[in-house]
């Protein structure tokens, strides 16, 4: 599975982005997908998850309320609807594949990953 992470972008506080990760292959719909993102000087944290349905979804606590992940398994294109954003928003995002149907919080849990998209979130 090849992922493609894209719609990252400059932004203003307040401002909205929306992320997609397109994902090759035909497994698509049976992996649970998430998104991660990693600030300069951090370690990599954890976003969202959504299980291979999108019937079950989780978040950070940071992000809760403020971020919708979705997906469309026919598009194989998973998405991450980000509004509110804020400057500690700002990180590379990645987003990944796990090989089974339910999602993780843990980044080792996941076999694939895209190459990050960037945003920044300016005050």
């Amino acid at each position: 599975v090849q992922l493609q992470a894209s719609g990252g972008g400059l932004v203003q506080t307040g401002g909205s982005l929306r992320l997609s990760c397109a994902a090759s292959g035909r497994t698509f719909s049976s992996y649970a997908m998430g998104w991660f993102r990693q600030a300069p000087r951090k370690e990599r944290e954890f976003v969202a998850a959504i299980n291979w349905s999108g019937g079950y979804t989780s978040y950070a606590d940071s992000v809760k309320g403020r971020f919708t992940i979705s997906r469309d398994n026919y598009k194989n294109t998973q998405y991450l609807q980000m509004n509110s954003l804020k400057p500690e928003d700002t990180a590379v995002y990645y987003c990944a594949a796990r090989k089974v149907q339910y999602s993780s919080l843990m980044v080792y849990e996941y076999d694939y990953w895209g190459q990050g998209t960037l945003v920044t979130v300016s005050s």
